[in-house]
């Protein structure tokens, strides 16, 4: 069902586009949007029907993450510009509820889109990453923002 209320908005969308004459990115992801009210106010079961939740959680999550991205940026513009600047780099161990190769690779790949962090290694038990930041006041909410951030809405999407 998720599937086809996917290609149902997608091809919704597309014919918006073709409506409108307009064949931007603009207009297919407001055709998106408007294809996606269509389809939740005809649908007879919102609440079990999964399409209509993770479309908001994954929009919100692209959101966040892009959030992180501006915001370390600016850290690092800062941190390139105004020489008395203090870097506090460290390694942490950052626990995993990830379990399968390809969450911890995703979740590997958000934290090293962010400036500043990179994933050095993953424990050979795969419970745990290693994590060089170069902004770390404190290592408690360093992991917090990991696991709530990124890790618990990515597996929200994955699973």
């Amino acid at each position: 069902m998720t599937k086809s209320l996917l290609l149902s908005n997608i091809l919704l969308a597309l014919v918006w586009v073709f409506a409108t004459g307009t064949l931007t990115q603009e207009n297919f992801l407001f055709g998106f949007i408007i294809s996606f009210g269509i389809l939740w106010l005809i649908t007879i079961n919102r609440v079990e029907n999964k399409y209509f939740t993770i479309v908001p959680k994954t929009i919100w999550f692209f959101i966040v993450i892009l959030g992180k991205i501006v915001q370390a940026n600016l850290q690092t513009v800062k941190e390139s510009l105004y020489s008395k600047s203090k870097l506090n780099p460290a390694i942490i161990k950052v626990p995993l509820e990830a379990e399968s190769d390809l969450e911890i690779t995703f979740l590997a790949n958000l934290i090293c889109l962010t400036p500043g962090t990179m994933v050095l290694d993953v424990s050979t038990d795969k419970k745990a990453m290693f994590v060089h930041t170069l902004h770390c006041e404190d290592k408690e909410e360093f992991i917090q923002e990991i696991k709530i951030k990124l890790e618990h809405r990515l597996l929200e999407l994955m699973r």
